[in-house]
């Protein structure tokens, strides 16, 4: 099973046709992974702990609304997919037998919308069991690399991994809708599509010294770590 990772973009993805992401991820089953994933591994930008920590659901995933000022339609969304508790434990055994420590279960939170936006439309039916891992802001690249390559054996169990994040994520610096790309995000995407085309996974895990723009990019490291995690997951195969 492949790995990737996807900018979810903002929560309007839920709802508006107009961006470009929603067919490209309403066409994912037909034109990106036909084949089925006995159970999806999601890591969010959205969830931040000190130690690594995962959802166990016994039952369904409750859709958490993390997002504030949205139109109300968004609100009555529900993405009610099973929990995934087998594979809640399996992360927390390799993560642990890798040296990552004691890793926590959380037993009451659901799906945040970096899980859930995206997966309503790649997997509409909402009959996948899901489970999230979150990440520790307080540590580094490779840290979050690391912690894909022990994941990595999922892959052959037949588990879709995916981190779920963005290529840049600088809310302070979003211009006026339909405005220009600014030059620095532009050359943060190109010398981030490079390196990671090129293999140069060293260069991404240490981002804030060879990139052009990185802390402007990334003035906090929540919704790149996803990337990283599934880059380590991927072992130079990933998506």
């Amino acid at each position: 099973m492949d790995t990737f990772f996807l900018s979810h973009g903002s929560p309007t993805l839920s709802i508006d046709e107009s961006l470009p992401a929603r067919p490209f991820l309403r066409s994912w089953q037909s034109k990106v992974l036909q084949a089925v994933p006995r159970a999806i591994l999601v890591v969010s930008g959205h969830w931040e702990t000190a130690v690594p920590t995962v959802n166990v659901i016994n039952g369904t995933n409750n859709t958490i609304y993390d997002f504030y000022n949205f139109p109300k339609s968004m609100y009555q969304l529900k993405y009610p997919a099973p929990g995934a508790p087998h594979l809640a434990k399996r992360v927390k055994e390799l993560l642990e037998q890798a040296g990552f420590g004691r890793v926590k279960e959380d037993k009451t939170r659901g799906l945040d919308h970096g899980a859930w936006v995206p997966l309503m439309l790649m997997y509409s039916e909402a009959n996948i069991p899901v489970c999230q891992l979150s990440v520790q802001t307080d540590r580094d690249g490779t840290y979050h690399y690391n912690m894909g390559k022990a994941l990595a054996p999922l892959r052959d169990e037949g588990i879709l991994i995916v981190g779920s994040g963005n290529a840049t994520h600088n809310l302070r610096m979003i211009g006026r809708d339909g405005g220009p790309i600014a030059k620095w995000a532009l050359d943060f995407d190109a010398w981030l599509k490079d390196s990671l085309l090129d293999g140069r996974y060293d260069d991404v895990n240490h981002y804030e010294e060879k990139s052009p723009s990185g802390k402007m990019a990334h003035p906090w490291p929540d919704h790149f770590y996803p990337l990283h995690v599934a880059m380590g997951a991927a072992d130079g195969y990933g998506y």
